[in-house]
Parts: C-alpha cells; sequence; structure tokens
C-alpha cells in the first residue's frame, strides 16, 4: 500500500474495506463534526455499515469513478478526503473532506485536498474539479476557499436530511487556473463569494 506524507507526523492513503473497524472507531469519534454534512457518516453505525461504505467506495474506484483515502495522524485515522464522484470521460470530479476534532487546525484537509487535486489534473487530465458544500457548513465552504476555489452558486433545496430539505453550494477550480503543483510556492488565489 502506498501513503504520502502530509507533514506534521501525518500520512494519506487508501481506506479499504478490511480497515472498517477502525474506520468505524474513527467516525464514531468524528460523528460529532460530521453528521449532517456527510451522509455515510449518519449511516455507518455498526460494522456491517461501515464496512458497506468503504466496500463501495471499493468499487467505485474498480470503476474509475469515485475513491477514498483517509488522513492517519500520529498513526491514528483521523479524517480523510475522497472523490465522491470521478467522470473521467467529461472530466469533471468532485472532492469532499471530514475530520474528527483531533486533526483540526493542522491544515491537513488542505493538504491532502490539494494532493487530490493535483492527481486528477495533473495525472489525470481533469478539467474541472469541484466541491460540494451544505450551505450551513461553513468550515467545509471555508475549505473551499483556502483551495482557491470560486463559489459557482447554490442549489437550492439539493437534497433531504432528517425530513427538511437542504441548499448546497457548489465551489469549483479549473485546470488551468491551478498550479501546476501544489507543492510549488505559487497557490492560485482565493475569490470572491
Amino acid at each position: 500500500m502506498y501513503a504520502l506524507a502530509l507533514g506534521d507526523n501525518a500520512l494519506l492513503r487508501p481506506l479499504e474495506p478490511w480497515q472498517a473497524p477502525e474506520f468505524l472507531a474513527h467516525i464514531d469519534r468524528a460523528r460529532p463534526n460530521v453528521d449532517p454534512w456527510i451522509p455515510w457518516a449518519t449511516f455507518s453505525t455498526d460494522l456491517a455499515s461501515a464496512t458497506a461504505v468503504l466496500q463501495r467506495y471499493a468499487d467505485n474506484q474498480a470503476k474509475d469513478t469515485a475513491r477514498i483515502h483517509g488522513i492517519w495522524l500520529d498513526g491514528t485515522l483521523v479524517g480523510g478526503v475522497m472523490f465522491t464522484t470521478f467522470d473521467a470521460a467529461s472530466g469533471v470530479c468532485e472532492i469532499g473532506c471530514w475530520l474528527e476534532a483531533a486533526g483540526e487546525g493542522r491544515g491537513l484537509v488542505n493538504r491532502a485536498s490539494r494532493a487530490l487535486i493535483d492527481w486528477a489534473f495533473g495525472e489525470r487530465g481533469m478539467s474541472r474539479v469541484e466541491w460540494w458544500a451544505a450551505s450551513g457548513n461553513t468550515r467545509s465552504a471555508e475549505a473551499a476557499r483556502r483551495l482557491g476555489m470560486t463559489r459557482d452558486g447554490v442549489l437550492r433545496q439539493r437534497y433531504p436530511y432528517r425530513g427538511v430539505r437542504h441548499d448546497k453550494e457548489i465551489w469549483s477550480v479549473l485546470a488551468d487556473e491551478w498550479p501546476a503543483s501544489s507543492s510549488s510556492s505559487e497557490r492560485p488565489e482565493p475569490r470572491p463569494a
């Protein structure tokens, strides 16, 4: 298995079905931070459901339509980033993230997201990377802004959650707006909402 060093004793590596017990323990710790923002966190309540989430991503990775990666800090799973959708034919993908309290304030989501975006543009030739955030999820919107994404708009009442319809913000960055490598000193400038 590969792992990408993120600095500060943190690693980014794939999350796979065999890691479901560790994933479930992490989601139990992360639940206060990620529920209601990440639907599968709401439904990962036991080993079978946590395994099913990771298996769905494994199956979708095999079809080249999604991927999920964990962020380990000091050997403990504290969050992750994922391609929730990946459409190589259209050149458009969506990334997302989640983090438990123990990983906050270290820039881990930013560094891990930059690695995924670098890969999407540099290795896979994607044209557009999207970031979808519930309108009330200000931390997610700020993460997109720090990545230099532009807020494209809001899809009103886009999805139901616990009997209430919620708006979804769409953020994006285009290939020609992204630096050749996010490890370079040049970063895209944040754009106003």
